[in-house]
């Protein structure tokens, strides 16, 4: 297939790229577009047959449901039933911005957009690309990260190149998306919202707008197999072994003393074995550390969430064989980077 890669103003889109991205929209056609969060591939979420190319391109299971986008609160009339009081809420104080909300959905939407589940997940991005597009086909646009299915997320259209160049009819280029994390995934068909996946809006400002909300078992232990359970996954990023980059990444656990003896125990037993290896720390506290890389992020996780995945990249494109990764506290964005850093290692060490 011929990709396009087309170039548009993130602050001001050029009308007739948007136009054109429409048209290969309700074509049938996939395109790759910016939003606030990461890089979405998009396609037309009532067309069956190009959904299906969603899942076949980016080799994804079927049973992994599809995040709808939308323009505007009006919209959910026609996809989604039986949305309460708490949702309305959430969706007038969030909406545009990276929450999603999982409701009942309505016979227009097909099944495979749902991945088999009588459940939607809808949000309306704020990205002004995404927005304009989204306006501009007139339809719920269809639109998980636009990366090969487990890999990390694209937060640059370089990284979408590397994944899917010659899978998708356009890519668009916006530039670097500004959270750098997916969208946070409450469900709200449930009695109390469980939180489904953290993301670039933290559950403590959710909580303060409906009160309580409780936090799936996938979170708290995301190396359970909830399928075998018999229940699909109503948000994407629920699945164990996600987000990963291509080097093992370890994460060690514990008192923060610990954690780091630990780390430089690690980064000289991977020097003495040759293997190159990166640390991924949050703090400058001593010079032991020996690893190839040493990535000092600090503890303002909105800086952490916008470039996580793009170490993740950095290190799969510099043949980097290890990552070692301390335990960050899981509060505001810092719960989001700690499921990504979970989902992504191969080995998680207490100590």
């Amino acid at each position: 297939m011929l990709t396009r890669v087309s170039r548009v103003n993130p602050s001001n889109p050029e009308p007739f790229k948007i136009d054109l991205a429409a048209r290969i929209i309700l074509d049938g056609g996939l395109v790759v577009f910016p939003t606030e969060t990461v890089y979405g591939l998009g396609a037309n979420a009532l067309n069956p047959s190009a959904v299906k190319k969603i899942f076949l391109v980016k080799g994804r299971p079927a049973d992994n449901p599809l995040i709808l986008h939308i323009q505007h609160m009006n919209d959910l009339k026609a996809l989604a039933r039986n949305v309460s009081r708490k949702a309305t809420k959430l969706a007038r104080e969030f909406w545009p911005g990276p929450l999603t909300l999982v409701l009942e959905k309505s016979q227009r939407v097909p099944q495979i957009t749902t991945g088999g589940l009588d459940t939607i997940a809808v949000r309306i991005p704020s990205d002004i690309i995404s927005l304009s597009l989204i306006r501009a086909a007139g339809i719920p646009v269809a639109a998980p990260s636009a990366n090969v299915s487990g890999r990390p997320s694209p937060t640059r259209a370089s990284h979408v190149l590397e994944d899917l160049y010659g899978k998708v009819d356009l890519i668009i280029d916006g530039g670097k998306t500004r959270i750098g994390l997916e969208s946070t995934v409450i469900d709200m068909t449930s009695p109390v919202p469980v939180l489904l996946r953290p993301g670039g809006l933290p559950l403590e400002r959710i909580r303060e707008v409906i009160g309580k909300i409780s936090i799936h078992s996938s979170i708290l232990n995301p190396k359970k197999d909830h399928l075998k359970s018999g229940k699909g996954y109503k948000s994407p990023g629920m699945k164990y072994r996600h987000y990963s980059p291509k080097a093992d990444l370890i994460l060690v656990k514990g008192t923060k003393i610990k954690v780091r003896n630990k780390i430089v125990e690690l980064a000289r037993r991977m020097r003495n074995e040759q293997s190159k290896s990166v640390c991924i720390m949050t703090k400058n506290i001593n010079n032991n550390y020996i690893a190839d890389i040493v990535w000092f992020v600090g503890n303002d996780f909105e800086t952490i969430s916008r470039g996580l995945f793009e170490i993740f990249r950095y290190v799969d494109n510099h043949n980097i064989d290890v990552i070692i990764a301390e335990e960050m506290d899981c509060v505001d964005l810092g719960l989001a980077v700690m499921d990504r850093l979970k989902r992504a290692a191969k080995e998680i060490i207490s100590v």
